[in-house]
Formats: structure tokens, sequence, C-alpha cells
């Protein structure tokens, strides 16, 4: 059985640059819904079986109208291609407020053929999955808050360790009342005990619900599809089942820039080992982080774009520069020099980074006119932290010793 997972679409990321005049739609948005094509391409020209989304759509829980249209008219695609189609959902897909839809609510609402939003812990059968021969175990996203009334405990560390608990006992049940002779997949919205993080960090571990190694990785689950952390992983790599983040569709941040966007094929047969293809998501835009420290007032804008890659490489590129240097070298930065410079990339963010010099302390009850000049320059260099100190003063020294004699 051939399945197709991702996650992590956040396509309403319209966090850079400009707007696209055709479309109306921010530029980034489409470089999301670029990638989000090429998975339902993939889906309908592979024929899959299944695809699993596991969680977070968009960035905002209450998305726009517009970002919508364009969510639902690629889940419409699969719906009319008669694939099953999973939804489950994320922490940027519940409910903003009590009594408020979530943010696929829709699919659910207008009972779309072949699209099932997962929105509460369950356990699906083939009857339930329109008699495909699998068995879903599913775990949204489930929100702090929930898990703090759920519990009559204060401590926010207690009651998440009981709710864990609770979650395991759950899906251990659920284990224990499948059928043995149909495969079995988890699908959940949340952090694993062992995940590596990506540069995006969300959420703080210490509010996340954190599920046990042990407990995804146990050998009944055929495959395990994850979503919530960005970097593209496999938590159980070269054991078996395959416990899969396939990471976000496209780079969120600069958090990001280093790593490439993938969803993932799986295939899925009882009895035997499942088979994951890492499918690479092309054409994504391209980050580029730079940092640079100047330690010369010499050339100090040509300094900066040596600390940039050539104009070329940053084309259509999204482009950070962070400088630190001393604060009254300030005058000396080109900016429009540098945006010239960095014209051709899509986006060219400019950080910079002033540093104040070390104040010279004179000890309590010293006079400055109580020191030499070389007792001056040694309390600099060490309050500046100067490197080669010892040979600097050494060559002051020397000069003062010259001007001396020559006096």
């Amino acid at each position: 059985m051939k399945l197709l997972h991702f996650a992590d679409a956040h396509i309403d990321m319209a966090n850079y640059g400009r707007h696209d005049p055709e479309t109306g739609l921010p530029v980034r948005v489409l470089d999301f819904l670029k990638s989000l094509d090429t998975i339902v391409d993939t889906a309908i020209s592979e024929k899959v079986d299944m695809v699993i989304f596991a969680g977070d759509a968009y960035k905002d829980r209450s998305p726009a109208p517009t970002f919508q249209r364009e969510w639902g008219k690629r889940m419409m695609r699969l719906s009319q291609a008669k694939i099953p189609t999973l939804l489950l959902i994320g922490n940027h897909d519940i409910s903003p407020a009590a009594g408020r839809a979530n943010a696929i609510q829709e699919f659910k609402t207008l009972q779309v053929p072949y699209v099932q939003v997962l929105d509460q812990p369950c356990f699906l059968r083939p009857d339930d999955l329109w008699g495909l021969p699998l068995q879903i175990i599913a775990m949204p996203w489930i929100a702090r808050s929930g898990l703090m009334a759920a519990t009559s405990v204060t401590d926010s560390k207690e009651a998440f360790s009981r709710i864990e608990g609770n979650i395991g006992d759950l899906i251990e049940g659920f284990i224990e009342s499948a059928d043995s002779s149909i495969p079995i997949i988890l699908t959940a919205h949340a952090s694993i005990e062992g995940a590596k993080f990506g540069g995006e960090r969300l959420v703080m571990l210490g509010n996340d619900l954190v599920l046990s190694g042990s407990l995804v990785k146990n050998p009944k689950f055929s495959y395990v599809a994850m979503g919530h952390i960005h970097k593209p992983q496999d938590v159980n790599e070269g054991y078996q089942p395959p416990v899969i983040y396939p990471g976000s569709i496209e780079r969120v941040d600069f958090g990001e820039a280093k790593e490439d966007r993938f969803f993932v094929i799986a295939n899925v047969e009882k009895g035997e080992d499942t088979k994951v293809e890492w499918r690479e998501l092309k054409g994504v835009r391209k980050f580029i982080d730079r940092r640079a420290v100047l330690k010369s007032s010499e050339n100090v804008t040509e300094s900066l774009k040596d600390a940039l890659p050539k104009p070329k490489e940053m084309a259509e590129a999204i482009v950070r520069l962070s400088v630190e240097y001393p604060r009254e070298w300030d005058s000396l930065i080109d900016e429009s020099a540098l945006r010239k410079y960095t014209e051709d990339a899509f986006e060219f963010h400019f950080l910079k980074k002033p540093q104040s010099q070390s104040r010279v302390r004179i000890p309590e009850g010293q006079a400055v006119s109580s020191l030499s000049p070389l007792d001056l320059l040694a309390q600099y260099f060490d309050a500046a932290k100067t490197k080669d100190a010892n040979e600097l003063q050494k060559l002051a020294q020397e000069i003062i010793s010259e001007d001396t004699l020559d006096t």
C-alpha cells in the first residue's frame, strides 16, 4: 500500500517580500503553494492509496478566507481524484477560542468526499477508511489549556506528565484492540523524546506534550507519520517502524536555511519492512544567512560586501547580513550601497549590531595623573580584551623610549 505523508504546510507564511500582481497573493505564499501543488500532483499521478497530512495547514489559527480558498482548491483535487485523505489538526489549526471552528473545520462540516478531519484522538478501522486494509491511530494536537483543564493539578509539569501517561495508555489500548493481520499506522502532531528540532522552535519544550520514544517505536506499528517539528528526520533511523517527520514544505525562516524540504512516500505491507522514499521538493526559496564582525574602519562597505555571496548567487534568495562593529563606526557603513549590491535578492535584511566600547575603570583611590602612559595603555588593552596586547605593549614601550631619547 502506497501512502503519501506530508506536514507543516503553513501556506499563509506571508512574512517576507512582495505581492504577485497577477494573483494578488504574497509571493512567499505562492512559494508554499508551489510545494503543495507538487505534493498533490504526485499523489494523483502516482495513484497513491492514501494521503496523510500530519497537521499545521496554516500559520494563523484564524487564516484569511483567501488562504482557506487556496488550501481548499488543493484538497478538492485530492477529493475529486478519490484519494482518501486524512487531515490531522496541528497546533496552528486548533480553534482559537472555545466554541469556534478550527482552521480546517469546513471539510468536516461539508462532509467532503474522501477527506476526513481528525480533530480528536481516535482509532480508525478499515470501515472508517473507505475500506482500505489499514488501521490508523490519530493523535491531533492537544492544547495546553485543555491539558490543564483535564486535571486538577495546577503545576504544568506534573499535569503534562500525567496527561502524557494517559495518552500512552490510550495508544496502548488502541494497539491491543487492533487486528494484528492488518497494518497499524500512528499519526500525531507532537514532539517525540529524542527528536531533533530545527531552527523554528516555535514552542518551548516545557510547553509541549512529548511522546516517549518507546511508545512511538512500538514494532506493532508499520509506520509513524509525524508533524510539528520542521527538521526532516527518522527518529527511529535504521529500525522498524520508520518514525518520520517530513518537515515543513517550504523554508519558514533562517533557522531552516541549510535544510532541504521533503515529503515522504511510504510503502506499507503487513509482515514486511516499510520502505520510505524521501521526495525532495525542488525550487524552494533559498535563504542565505551571513554574519560579519568589523575589525577595521578601513573600506567598511567593501568588507561587508565581501561577507556576502556574489550577486548572482543571491538572485531571488532571502538574504540576511548581521554585522557587529564599534558604535562610532556607524557613519562608515553605506547601507544604500549594500542594498544596491543585493538588489537581485528577493529580499535583503540588514541587521546592525553596534557594540559599545568597554570603558577603562581606574582603580578606586588612584588618579589618572598618577598613571604613566604605558599603565593607561595596559589598562585599556585589558578592558578591550585586545589580542596580542603584550606585543603591542612592548612596541609602545619602544616608541616611548625612542621618543624620550630624541628629546
